[in-house]
């Protein structure tokens, strides 16, 4: 038996069922639902050249010579979510907004927000607090000019927020955000910070941080949040698990994707390691029909709609990253 047909049999039993009030039969039931027992939807709007996973093969000073991307696919992600009825979370590149800043009108035009992942990709534990205020300023500076709106909205490239740049919340706070969603509660080789809450918690005063969400099968905690796992798993498997974790979790889930992943005709980069190769290409044309499947299936809005209305919460408060095994 496969690991997929194990973790599927696991899966099986009571609650696990697709609930009503989380699946919607198109557009105009994905708006009706949009308020009660939705998820996030949200997209990291990034290029395929800008992904870790090419880090160490695409030097950043040969960004601007490539053939850009992320204008067509983050497009024909917005024509997909208006099809739907679909209102969504766009963590955008400050550097993209300033380059595509008609992209950041369309984002805020078509009823989306447009929240920041930062100016240039830049991992924030490989920055000092000083160099990451800057970048998280300048970003929010870049996007509310190009979208003429407020940005509460921020999301760590390559989740890269954890205990050791716990520093971060606070700056974050100070710098007029309202609520990060940077930190993935699972064991992964280029990030994570395993033993996380996963669910929404208060990292320091004025702050919300709202975690991927993961769902514990056989003792482990699966990526359930979308990105590449949900080109890995077949598709069913993506939707039992985000039905589970949106049954048993006291918050909604939160599924991520990036524009490059609707892009199976993009560049190829075949200096890069194999696996590296293997993450970004798998079933790259399978993501789009996925996607269209999923928007059906369940209710989804955007992420300031769930934790910054008056509706929102309430969730549990852990003041300290120290106190992160003690809650679990």
């Amino acid at each position: 038996m496969s690991s997929a047909a194990k973790q599927l049999r696991s899966l099986g039993g009571e609650g696990l069922r697709l609930d009503p009030a989380h699946v919607s039969g198109g557009p105009r039931s994905a708006r009706r639902n949009a308020g009660a027992g939705a998820g996030a939807m949200t997209i990291d709007v990034e290029d395929y050249f800008q992904v870790e996973a090419f880090a160490a093969t695409i030097d950043r000073q040969d960004w601007d010579r490539l053939p850009g991307r992320v204008e067509r696919n983050t497009c024909l992600l917005l024509d997909i979510l208006g099809e739907a009825g679909v209102q969504a979370t766009f963590f955008t590149l400050g550097c993209i907004a300033r380059q595509h800043p008609a992209l950041a009108r369309r984002i805020v035009a078509e009823g989306h927000e447009l929240a920041s992942h930062g100016t240039d990709h830049g991992r924030v534990d490989r920055q000092s607090p000083a160099a990451f205020r800057a970048d998280v300023r300048n970003s929010k500076r870049i996007l509310e000019d190009a979208g003429g709106v407020a940005v509460y909205g921020y999301r760590a490239p390559t989740f890269s927020i954890g205990r050791a740049t716990a520093w971060a919340h606070p700056i974050l706070a100070e710098e007029g955000y309202r609520y990060s969603s940077s930190v993935y509660p699972v064991r992964h080789d280029i990030y994570g910070t395993p033993g996380a809450p996963h669910f929404p918690f208060a990292p320091c005063p004025q702050m919300i941080e709202i975690p991927l969400t993961t769902v514990r099968v056989l003792g482990k905690d699966l990526h359930a949040s979308g990105g590449g796992y949900f080109r890995l798993f077949p598709y069913q498997l993506s939707r039992l698990l985000l039905a589970r974790a949106g049954a048993a979790g006291p918050a909604p889930p939160v599924f991520y994707l990036h524009p490059w992943e609707v892009d199976p005709e993009q560049p190829r980069q075949y200096e890069a390691p194999l696996r590296s190769r293997v993450r970004h290409y798998l079933n790259l044309g399978r993501t789009e029909p996925r996607l269209r499947r999923l928007l059906r299936d369940f209710a989804w809005t955007r992420m300031d709609r769930l934790y910054l209305s008056e509706a929102s919460g309430p969730f549990p408060l852990i003041p300290a990253w120290m106190d992160y095994r003690r809650s679990r």
